[in-house]
């Protein structure tokens, strides 16, 4: 499929894409909205990775399965289901006193997070899950609390899964297209990404740009899989 589309476009239809203002914008929306994605992501999946690892309580399989659901859903339904919570009346007092995020850029960060933040809750819960919690309970012995044993032992030990829960967060972001294209809409210049924007050049029959931008995202999710081989995390079905 990839020599197909290789052989379907030129460097001349690349640069070409690369000169139109709305695909310019596309990368960079892209590029920041998921970076900011990715920041968000682990912010929330390190802790949670961690307690699921850690720890054992009542309801630890529910909040489990709810961390994976965006996972197995169907984008289009996380798309309507970000819209309707934003008709409701939380959604739109949010909007109104604080900031609007509907068919706007929040709600493209909002979107990619959605899924991009179960990644890297299951990522970091598989990474604390193999190092052993000896060291920790060594470090707490010998004077540190539990959240210094976190900071000075544990996330250290873990940085190879931090930098591929990070590259996993970054390219399923960069990839997210349903819950976007519902949700934020596909508007150039201001809510289209490098995914939406594959869809908006096909829907007016404009192969050759849409191809030259699936090659763009093509080679970044090669450079996604090249970085989570080689910093590991393989054998654990997360890549």
């Amino acid at each position: 499929m990839i020599a197909a589309d290789l052989f379907f476009t030129t460097p001349d239809h690349l640069l070409d894409a690369l000169n139109k203002p709305q695909i310019r914008y596309a990368i960079k929306l892209s590029l920041i909205s998921c970076t900011i994605t990715t920041i968000l992501s682990l912010w929330v999946g390190v802790p949670m990775g961690y307690l699921l690892a850690r720890t054992n309580f009542w309801g630890k399989t529910s909040i489990d399965t709810v961390l994976d659901i965006p996972i197995v859903l169907p984008p289009l339904v996380i798309g309507l289901s970000l819209l309707i919570l934003f008709q409701t009346w939380p959604g739109q007092f949010f909007e109104k006193n604080i900031f609007g995020v509907t068919f706007q850029i929040p709600s493209v960060i909002l979107a990619q997070f959605s899924v991009s933040a179960a990644f890297a809750v299951r990522t970091m819960r598989v990474t604390f899950e193999q190092i052993s919690p000896r060291t920790e309970q060594v470090a707490m012995t010998l004077g540190c609390t539990r959240a210094q044993a976190f900071w000075r032992v544990a996330l250290p030990a873990a940085r190879r899964g931090l930098l591929t829960a990070a590259t996993l967060s970054w390219a399923r972001a960069l990839g997210e297209f349903g819950p976007i294209l519902i949700f934020s809409g596909a508007t150039h210049m201001r809510t289209e990404v490098l995914s939406t924007t594959v869809w908006l050049e096909f829907s007016i029959g404009n192969l050759e740009a849409g191809i030259a931008v699936s090659l763009l995202m093509i080679a970044a999710a090669v450079v996604v899989l090249i970085l989570t081989r080689t910093l590991g995390l393989r054998g654990t079905g997360l890549v």
